[in-house]
Order: structure tokens, then sequence, then C-alpha cells
């Protein structure tokens, strides 16, 4: 078996100009994805499209800007998009498995951790799994942002070797090429530079959400989670296996060395509400952030916040320079009695056997 790859696909890859579905593309993107399959590749995909698929249906002439009205769109539309998906994998003889998400399920760990079984299990038992934000449901517009962001967020959850954010654009450029003719494009970038982020246009189209400023935002927290990542298009139902070979008409960005973060490490990172902060001393930050060692007591000078043993906790230096979160092992009532002793004084003191505040498997530099 080959790696797991997950694919993006945006709603301007998705519909015709006049915001309609665009079968035929669509039934272009899954053969593109079947040939994948067909050499042993797990594919999950993340597909954008709800919106733009249904607003004609209700009347709108372009795609609204309120609320209820993308609501409405995306209520009617994604029923749409996910019936053109199954037709079009089942003609393939592949089963597609739809999964509705908002912000919610991330953030909390249990549903978190269902999420991560859940695609765990139909990608095992050869099924497509198809993501989208429940956009007929959020409280906000954009709970995650845009699905740029989802589809880095669930690379990590599935430890994907590859992310594909697949646009209408063939990669990335220092200016927008469709104003300066003379803009560079960039083949290959090993990180996301802040200065390049700082010069994208954060626009959007009158069919999708996300711009190029979305997908480099993206594509910097995937290689956090450990995936490399390509942004472009391409044609033909071998466009996605070509991305795997290095063919692709794009940018790859990324180590390409495969370094995968826990599913701990990645729910305290990014999705966890922190309930209190913890001020460490000089000795305990360079414990932490150079040696990789966990925290104990005898580097906290102070504790803010109420919370109890198993929350997750900001960590400070005295200046009050954030440098992680972490799962903490005592209360904060307690840390306020054991803050700068020994292990043996802790010991003595807790009479239990936990003497790090935070284990180093629970804690996430930032």
């Amino acid at each position: 078996m080959q790696g797991t790859i997950v694919i993006k696909i945006g709603s301007s890859s998705l519909t015709t100009v006049t915001g309609q579905l665009d079968a035929q593309q669509l039934n272009s993107h899954v053969e593109a994805m079947v040939f994948l399959m067909k050499q042993g590749y797990r594919i999950v995909l993340v597909t954008s499209g709800a919106v733009a698929a249904g607003f004609s249906s209700l009347g709108f002439k372009r795609k609204p800007k309120g609320i209820a009205q993308k609501q409405a769109s995306a209520a009617v539309g994604q029923s749409l998009l996910m019936q053109a998906y199954m037709d079009a994998f089942k003609h393939h003889d592949y089963i597609a498995a739809q999964l509705l998400i908002t912000r919610a399920d991330f953030a909390d760990q249990q549903r978190f951790s269902n999420i991560s079984q859940t695609i765990g299990e139909l990608v095992k038992r050869g099924a497509i799994p198809i993501i989208n934000e429940n956009d007929s449901t959020s409280i906000e517009e954009l709970t995650f942002g845009d699905n740029d962001r989802l589809s880095a967020l669930v690379s990590g959850i599935v430890h994907a070797d590859m992310l594909c954010l697949f646009t209408d654009v063939n990669g990335v450029y220092d200016q927008n090429p469709f104003s300066y003719p003379n803009a560079k494009k960039y083949h290959y970038l090993s990180e996301v530079p802040e200065t390049l982020l700082d010069a994208m246009d954060q626009t959007t189209s009158d069919v999708g959400t996300g711009g190029m400023f979305s997908k480099l935002s993206a594509a910097k927290t995937a290689i956090e989670l450990g995936a490399n990542v390509f942004i472009g298009t391409g044609e033909g139902e071998e466009k996605f296996a070509d991305v795997l070979v290095g063919k692709g008409d794009g940018t790859y960005l990324g180590s390409f060395a495969k370094n995968t973060m826990s599913m701990t490490k990645q729910y305290i990172l990014y999705h966890s509400s922190p309930r209190g902060t913890i001020f460490i001393d000089d000795g305990a930050a360079n414990a932490l952030l150079k040696q990789h060692r966990s925290l104990l007591p005898a580097g906290i000078v102070d504790v803010n916040g109420s919370f109890n043993i198993g929350e997750i906790v900001d960590v400070r230096r005295e200046n009050n320079e954030v440098i992680g979160k972490g799962k903490v092992n005592f209360t904060n009532e307690e840390l306020d009695l054991l803050k700068g002793k020994n292990s043996a004084e802790v010991i003595k003191a807790t009479s239990r056997s936990k003497k790090a505040v935070i284990h180093r498997n629970f804690w996430v530099a930032m």
C-alpha cells in the first residue's frame, strides 16, 4: 500500500463560469483520483462547491454574500455535490462517504478523535472520505476560514504524505500572474516565508472563498503537521499521479522528510482552548525548548487562571512571552503550593507518582 494523499478541490475547479456545478470537471477529478487509488494510494478528498452548486437553484444570479443566503445555498448544493461525487465514484466501483465538519468538532477532544477513527475506518475499507465544512449549520460565516485550512488540518489527522491544493492557478507567484505578466513563479519552497504571505492579495473570487493567501497559510499549517504540499493545477487522469513524481504543474512546498505530529499534540496546538497560564524561569524554558524535557515545579514562578488536571494551559516566560502549550498533571491550586519546589518535595507534598507538571509528550512549542 502506498501513502495517504489529501486532495482539496476548490469551487473554481468544480463550477462553470456562471456558478453551476460542472459535471465534466468533477468527473475528470474523480478519474484522476481513481487512477491513483488503483496504484495503491489512499485518498481523502476535501471539496468545496456546496454553495456554488446550490445558489443558482435558489434564483441567485451570483454567489450570495449574506450568511443566511450562503447557508441556504449550501443546503441545496451539498446534496447535489455529494450525489455527483457518489455517482462518479460508483461508475468506477468505488464507494464515497460524506463527512460534514464544523470547527466545534475539532475543538472537542473526543469528537476530534472520532473524526480520526471514522476517516481511518473508511479508508481501511476502501471508501473515499469526502469532507466539507457544514456550511448550512455553522454559527459563523466561515468556521475554518475556508476549506484550504480544513484540508491542512485533515492532512494532520490522517498523517498524509502529501496535501494537494488543486486550483485554477499553476502555482505560487511573487505577484498575481493575471495582473502582472512578469510575475516570478516559485517551483519549490522548503517553507512558507512570512514575507511571501504578506505580499499575497487576500481577496476572494465570486465562486470560491480562498485565494493564494489562504492556500499558503494552509500549506504552512500542513508542513508543521508533517505533510508536504503541492499548490497547482493539471489535466487528464494522471494529473494527481504527476504531482507525486514531481511533474505537477505548480509549486511544491515542504521539507519532503516524514516528520508527523501525534494526534495529541495536534489537538493541543491547533484545537484546544487554554484554561490558564504557567509562568516559568529561563532554566525551565531552556529544558522545554532545547533539551526536550518535561516541565517540573521547580521552574515555575507563577500560575494564573483556574484549571484542573488534564486541561490545557499556556506556558510563558516571566516576560509574558508565550513559548508553548501543554496538558497539566496538577490543578492551579496545587501548583500555587508546589511552584519552585524540587521533585522530592513535590512527591512528599502530593503523595502522587507524577512529578512532571507537563510531560514532554503532552507539550508543544509555539
